[in-house]
């Protein structure tokens, strides 16, 4: 895996302000940017925030729980950004769920720290109530999507919603892991952009499923 640093600030720096748990958050965020969820020890995180090695003890009771904090507010922040892709299902359902795959793609390439909390190397999501919940509530979002998709459908005929999200999510984790720069791989060719090549893979599924009728996808450039 290929992280990417976001610039470290002294012990100092972070946690002059008296906020112990945000200063540990921030020193996490960091190490993971530099060395991924698994290359780091909880006294190199107390280290880099500048204090004592039982201090982070005092609001998480061990290394996981504090990556678990962190993949949580990335959740939330992939939540956020996948409710204003998806806009209401605005300008049109299909091109708001294709923004959906591209808002995936764009948080994947401009929060490294936070993706690789979120899907590396740490606790797994039902170990963690909170952080669990985090994660059902961004996959709600395209299953709302799905929903919407086929609401003039039969429910007989209608895929299962959570099938089709997981689907998308899956395809948009695969592009994200290949092809972007902070994700493994990529250094893999490309004719086209991670965007187009998801926006293809998108309507490729989706019409296997029915949906489209073979017409392209209203675009927005």
């Amino acid at each position: 895996m290929i992280w990417c640093k976001q610039g470290q600030g002294t012990g100092r720096d972070r946690y002059h302000h008296g906020n112990l748990r945000e200063a540990l958050i921030e020193a996490a965020l960091d190490l993971i940017a530099d060395r991924g969820p698994a290359g780091f020890t909880f006294a190199e995180v107390a280290r880099l925030a500048g204090v004592s090695p039982a201090a982070p003890y005092r609001h998480f009771r061990d290394r996981n729980a504090l990556l678990a904090e962190v993949a949580r507010r990335g959740f939330e922040r992939f939540e956020a950004d996948l409710l204003q892709a998806w806009n209401d299902g605005r300008p049109e359902p299909l091109r708001a769920l294709v923004n959906c795959g591209r808002a995936y793609l764009a948080f994947a390439r401009q929060q490294p720290a936070y993706y690789a909390a979120m899907f590396g190397a740490g606790p797994p999501p039902e170990t963690d109530a909170d952080l669990a919940q985090a994660g059902e509530r961004a996959l709600a979002v395209l299953m709302k999507a799905a929903e919407i998709l086929w609401v003039q459908t039969p429910k007989n005929q209608q895929p299962p919603p959570r099938m089709v999200a997981s689907h998308i999510w899956s395809l948009a984790h695969g592009i994200a892991s290949l092809f972007l720069n902070c994700c493994e791989g990529s250094r893999q060719p490309l004719p086209m952009t991670p965007e187009d090549l998801l926006e293809a893979g998108i309507l490729v599924y989706l019409r296997g499923l029915g949906l489209g009728g073979g017409k392209a996808v209203p675009s927005e450039r």
